[in-house]
């Protein structure tokens, strides 16, 4: 297929763009920068120039793709409602490009969505309406797209991973160094469900090919890992001590990541694996956070 693709220099984009390739489709990726451009061209990708604050621009690039694979999203996480708000434009404006027509629209979304709450893990059959998290904007375009007839899934992802990048455990990482202290909230006990990046990427393909409306998919390859662990590990790589911050000491130690340092966010992919033959093979959180090199 022909796949318009969002995001396509970012961290999981990147690595997308290489295993759509190598699956034989071909990949047209968004970029704002001649950098990006230039790693597109190197990687076999053709080019679109675009921004999320321009949708009117990717919905056009979507009308010539046979399908599209939205990955793109500001992490500003100091405006994340206004950035998920943003999200929820973008793909109002890919699903228009794609009315009236069976071409997949595969979006992206957070494994918290799936939650059913009381500390049981996020499921691929839930939708929560009521979660307080701003990124429910995506789930609920992607559902007032598929309401309208277009073939719109989602892929929800934990804390994708790998020696680079781990989702919020990077940021988390700045603030270790910032206050001198590897941090978690109470016990620690909350979780982080979390996924390699080359299975995320596998999934995503795999979720496009299937071209299932309606479908939601969960990119984890571990149902939850304990916060306390986390940051265990990354006062063992910066070689800080290690200490508990009582919870109504959250907002001062973490800043904007207060929102998301005690949150439990366990999640299954049982239902994923059943449906698309996926299973996930690459390395642990803990693994990829022990082989990471902490530059000063």
């Amino acid at each position: 297929m022909r796949i318009f693709l969002t995001g396509a220099t970012g961290f999981i984009g990147s690595a997308l763009v290489t295993e759509l390739i190598n699956a034989g489709h071909q990949v047209v990726g968004v970029t704002r920068s001649d950098a990006g451009a230039d790693a597109l061209l190197a990687a076999g990708a053709e080019v679109h120039r675009g921004t999320l604050e321009e949708p009117e621009g990717l919905r056009d690039g979507a009308a010539k793709a046979e399908a599209v694979i939205h990955t793109a999203f500001d992490h500003d996480f100091s405006r994340f409602a206004e950035n998920c708000e943003k999200d929820r434009r973008v793909i109002a404006a890919l699903g228009q490009a794609l009315a009236g027509s069976d071409r997949p629209l595969l979006i992206t979304s957070g494994v918290g969505i799936g939650s059913p709450g009381h500390g049981e893990p996020a499921s691929e059959d839930v939708f929560n309406p009521d979660h307080p998290n701003p990124r429910i904007a995506s789930e609920e375009a992607a559902n007032a797209l598929l309401d309208a007839g277009v073939n719109v899934s989602v892929v929800r992802l934990p804390q994708v991973h790998n020696p680079l990048k781990q989702g919020l455990i990077t940021p988390l990482i700045e603030i270790a160094r910032q206050k001198g202290v590897s941090a978690y909230v109470g016990e620690g006990r909350n979780r982080y469900a979390a996924g390699h990046l080359l299975d995320g990427a596998r999934l995503y393909r795999l979720a496009v090919e299937k071209q299932q409306p309606g479908a939601r998919y969960h990119a984890v390859g571990e149902e939850g890992v304990e916060v306390r662990a986390i940051a265990e590990a990354l006062g063992r790589g910066l070689k800080l001590p290690v200490v508990s911050i009582a919870p109504e000491q959250v907002a001062e130690h973490f800043g904007w990541m207060a929102l998301f340092a005690p949150m439990d966010l366990p999640a299954s992919s049982a239902l994923t694996q059943e449906r698309l033959g996926w299973h996930p093979t690459g390395p642990t959180l803990i693994a990829d956070l022990e082989a990471m090199r902490y530059p000063v």
